[in-house]
């Protein structure tokens, strides 16, 4: 099995927020790619929750959390 790198570059920092939510999209993705390590399977099973609004709720949950722990490592780019 290859190796999946969870956080980009081994970093949460960013610029900007809008940077951090593309990082949060970014962790959310990886961590569905480290869960179901098959392509063939995530490509099926993507047709099932592309129709799913319980499961699309899901997807916008796990991104909201990853989108939090980006913004608290950036001190919710106060200091920027």
């Amino acid at each position: 099995m290859d190796t999946i790198t969870l956080i980009p570059n081994n970093s949460l920092l960013t610029s900007t927020p809008e940077e951090g939510r593309q990082l949060a999209i970014k962790m959310a993705r990886l961590i569905i790619k480290a869960t179901q390590p098959d392509e063939q399977k995530r490509s099926q099973l993507r047709d099932l929750y592309a129709n799913d609004a319980m499961m699309l709720i899901a997807i916008g949950q796990t991104v909201a959390t990853e989108f939090a722990t980006v913004a608290a490592a950036n001190n919710y780019w106060q200091s920027r």
